[in-house]
Parts: structure tokens; C-alpha cells; sequence
């Protein structure tokens, strides 16, 4: 009984995991209430979920709060271009009731484009330094190099969602206080293992490269020398 209630047990890791969601579920709620702000929000819990993915999460509140702060007017503005692109899609779809198979195409295709260039746009503002145009082209970027695996964390979310919301009105409980934590934290699960190996083929092509320089320094040497010899006098 003593090893089922110890700091080392699985019991334990969960329960404390479980409040930690829920701690961030509700920073999350509460600076995202001005919907201006959602993005900023967004970004912060995503600080706070990638580091739970790679079990370096310590407090929630503090770094949650710094992280808001820090990225207030990026993240605020990919927000506010997401919910603007959003409201775009709905126009189409309802454009598209009317005037048929093409506004329904191009109305499909927006909303295709509108996913892949936000889905990880709020993990890599939370990971990286960068411009906002970058940010989301880069999320972009990841959409297309992994693709199935994308597609897969859609099905997953989309299953969550589904679990949470429309399951049963019982679960809807669960997914206030707890659903939009645990969609971040899939989402970043996915993220961080891409931003894994991104950085690994990276730091991978600046060894080449240095490698390259060297190499290049050391036949521009050699040629010197070579050079030098031919020069001198028999």
C-alpha cells in the first residue's frame, strides 16, 4: 500500500500529470476570456505541454503567466488571423450552399490550407524564435514532410473531440475542464518528435557543411603550397 501511494508510483505520476492538466486547462480558460488574447494563451500552454512531453515540467502558473507575457503580440496575432481565417471559411461554406461544386472545392481547399498553416504554428512560436509569416509557413512546411503522420493526429484530436463533446453530455464536464489541455498536449506529442528530428537533420547539415569549409581551407592550403614549391628556386 506504502509503494502505491510513494512519489516513485505510477498512481502518483498520474494523479500529479492529471492536476497539472488541469491547472493548465484553467490558466488557459482564464487568458483567453478577452478572445483577443487566445493566441498568446495558446502559445502558452503549448510551452507548458512540450516540456510535459519531454517530462520537464516543473510549476504551471509561474511559467505559464511568463510565457503569456512573452509572446503577447505574436501569439495574440496568429490568433486573431486564425479566428479571421475561420470566419473565411464559414463564409465559404455558406457561399458555397448556393453557387455549388466549385465554391465547395475552393471552400474544401481553404479550409485544408487554414489547418496545415495553424496546426503547428503555436507549438513552433512556443519552440522557436521567429516571424509570424515564417511561423506559419514553417507549420505548413511540417504539414507536408509528414504527412500521414499529420493525418493521423487529426483522426486523434478529431476522436477526442468527439469523446469530450459529443459522446454523451456527461463528458462534456470533462472536456470544459480538461479538453482543450489534453488537445494541445497531443498535438505538442506530435510536434516535439518532429521538431526532434528537424533539428537532428539540421545540426546534421551544419556539420557537412563545416566539414565542407574545412576541406575547402585545406586544398586552398595545399594548392598554396604546392604553389610555393614550384616557385622556389632548384
Amino acid at each position: 500500500m506504502s509503494k502505491l501511494f510513494s512519489l516513485d508510483s505510477g498512481l502518483y505520476k498520474f494523479m500529479s500529470r492529471l492536476f497539472d492538466m488541469l491547472k493548465l486547462n484553467a490558466m488557459w480558460i482564464l487568458c483567453s476570456i478577452p478572445i483577443v488574447t487566445i493566441g498568446a494563451s495558446t502559445t502558452a500552454a503549448f510551452t507548458i505541454t512540450l516540456k510535459m512531453v519531454d517530462e520537464e515540467e516543473g510549476y504551471i502558473a509561474g511559467p505559464f503567466l511568463k510565457e503569456f507575457k512573452a509572446n503577447l503580440f505574436k501569439g495574440s496575432a496568429i490568433g486573431l488571423i486564425q479566428l479571421y481565417a475561420i470566419y473565411l471559411d464559414f463564409q465559404l461554406a455558406r457561399v458555397s450552399e448556393r453557387y455549388g461544386t466549385l465554391c465547395t472545392v475552393v471552400g474544401v481547399i481553404a479550409i485544408v490550407m487554414t489547418v496545415m498553416h495553424f496546426l503547428y504554428a503555436y507549438a513552433l512560436l512556443a519552440r522557436y524564435e521567429n516571424t509570424i509569416v515564417n511561423t506559419l509557413r514553417n507549420s505548413y512546411s511540417i504539414c507536408v514532410k509528414y504527412f500521414l503522420k499529420t493525418l493521423f493526429l487529426l483522426v486523434t484530436l478529431f476522436v477526442e473531440y468527439l469523446v469530450f463533446y459529443q459522446l454523451h453530455w456527461t463528458l462534456l464536464f470533462f472536456g470544459i475542464i480538461l479538453g482543450p489541455a489534453c488537445l494541445i498536449l497531443t498535438i505538442s506529442g506530435f510536434a516535439r518528435q518532429f521538431f526532434r528530428n528537424i533539428e537532428r537533420e539540421n545540426d546534421l547539415r551544419e556539420e557537412e557543411s563545416k566539414q565542407e569549409k574545412a576541406n575547402e581551407r585545406q586544398g586552398i592550403w595545399k594548392e598554396a603550397f604546392e604553389d610555393q614549391e614550384e616557385s622556389d628556386p632548384k
